[in-house]
């Protein structure tokens, strides 16, 4: 193997950082452990799920949360926004729900003679926003929400309304009720950067649940970053340096999610109807690069793109019919893929 590939490997720079380097990234690093501590104080394990979030936020990105009701969803995202101290709002979706409801419409002001309508902001201008079951609402409720993930700007009257800096959504959604409810298209699922499974706490997180939920005392949230810390934490994401050989590797990982490519495994080929597209590569790219940041470190290695892999990947992995018959998942077929690829 080359001097290139050992050091994308190991996740170091070519060249050693300088000294200021080093302790930027140890101070980031640091930050990003009390972030996690703090959320840890009022939400009991989970900790993937935390890791994951913070990940996708730190890349710039939306998460999709999926777990069965009562697991802690609306708690995290709420603790999140707390903890990093940005503004939150929450949704609630339904199947009555409109899109003026979430973005904001246009109101009479009758005191105001030269412009007698003004704009009125719906929940969606908030820095952290909890979609709550995004799947009980109608496709077109859902479309004007996902149109703000992407644009970051909501459109009222023919004026642009820009979004607050920075601007994340958080999704939950049940896959158990599937009745009265409206799954989101393959298209709009692609927005998202991370899917991330919320499972069943073990039996110890739950003896702890019950302990913290339950007692005299409730927990506290505590805010520990200052505003401003998230943007210039996403700037220093994209300044993260990845070799050629780890972006190539990342590829390779999107190819062969795809039952058309050549390099797809057997597995694959069968069960697999549409694999991931560019987006796929670009939750990789950023992950990774955020996963390596986390770390302390100034470049991202290939474990940095494993690490990240299965929540940037699975909700772009389209199953046929023969693989829900047999009960394979998207995650199987990702232990597959991260198994046989060779870097």
């Amino acid at each position: 193997m080359s001097q290139v590939k050992k050091t994308a490997a190991t996740g170091l720079a070519e060249q050693e950082p300088s000294v200021d380097v080093q302790a930027a990234l140890e101070r980031v690093t640091g930050r990003l452990r009390e972030v996690e501590q703090a959320i840890g104080a009022v939400i009991v394990g989970q900790n993937e799920v935390v890791h994951q979030a913070l990940m996708a936020m730190l890349a710039g990105g939306h998460v999709l949360l999926e777990g069965v009701p009562g697991l802690g969803k609306t708690a995290l995202v709420r603790a999140v926004g707390g903890v990093t101290g940005l503004s939150f709002r929450r949704i609630q979706f339904t199947p009555d729900l409109m899109p003026a409801d979430i973005t904001g419409t246009q109101v009479y002001d009758g005191k105001n003679s030269a412009e007698p309508f003004r704009f009125a902001p719906g929940p969606v201008f908030a820095n952290i926003v909890l979609a709550d079951e995004i799947n009980r609402a109608t496709p077109k409720t859902q479309s004007a929400l996902l149109e703000a993930m992407q644009e970051r700007t909501v459109t009222v009257g023919g004026t642009g309304h820009p979004l607050p800096e920075p601007f994340f959504v958080l999704a939950t959604q049940n896959p158990l009720e599937m009745e009265g409810t409206y799954p989101l298209p393959e298209a709009q699922m692609d927005r998202f950067l991370f899917k991330v499974n919320v499972e069943f706490p073990a039996a110890d997180e739950l003896l702890a649940i019950g302990a913290l939920t339950t007692g005299v005392q409730k927990p506290e949230i505590r805010t520990v970053l200052e505003p401003g810390e998230m943007l210039r934490w996403q700037e220093l994401v994209r300044q993260v340096v990845m070799v050629h050989d780890v972006m190539e590797y990342a590829v390779r990982l999107v190819l062969a999610t795809r039952p058309e490519d050549q390099t797809a495994p057997p597995a694959v080929r069968r069960f697999v109807r549409y694999g991931s597209g560019p987006r796929g590569l670009q939750a990789l790219l950023l992950g990774a690069r955020a996963e390596a940041l986390r770390a302390g470190r100034p470049s991202a290695g290939y474990e940095d793109v494993r690490q990240v892999a299965r929540a940037a990947l699975r909700h772009r992995v389209m199953l046929n019919f023969e693989a829900a018959a047999e009960g394979i998942t998207p995650d199987v077929l990702l232990a597959e893929i991260l198994a046989e690829e060779i870097r």
